[in-house]
């Protein structure tokens, strides 16, 4: 289940314009898991593709995401969105309501691995 769960968001990710974001909630929520936003992180952390835009998904605050505190990818995260364009204020935060990307349930249709019960049934 998570193999397909967090291909469900590698999916999401991809489709993420240059120069816009989503926070880590609305990958989850268009990935058909909502409620989920911390296992957006956990799939972002254990992925091994570099071709993925990671640095297009951020905190629900618009901002990213620095463990205790410490700046650790996130300054490589900060880097990438600015060079796309993406304005930040003095405290790294980005305007949600200006950069925000939001894919509709019927843009993901098809897009996202259908999620099956226990003995395979819809």
């Amino acid at each position: 289940m998570v193999s397909t769960e967090y291909d469900a968001y590698y999916a999401v990710i991809r489709r993420i314009p240059e120069g816009r974001v989503m926070t880590y909630g609305d990958v989850a929520r268009a990935a058909g898991f909502a409620g989920r936003a911390r296992r957006v992180g956990y799939a972002l952390a254990c992925c091994g593709d570099p071709a993925l835009p990671w640095w297009r998904v951020i905190n629900a605050r618009g901002q990213a995401s620095r463990s205790n505190g410490r700046s650790i990818g996130a300054d490589e995260q900060e880097h990438h969105l600015r060079r796309e364009g993406v304005a930040m204020d003095a405290r790294g935060t980005v305007d949600l309501a200006r950069y925000r990307f939001i894919i509709d349930a019927d843009e993901t249709e098809g897009l996202v691995p259908e999620r099956r019960g226990p003995n395979g049934d819809p």
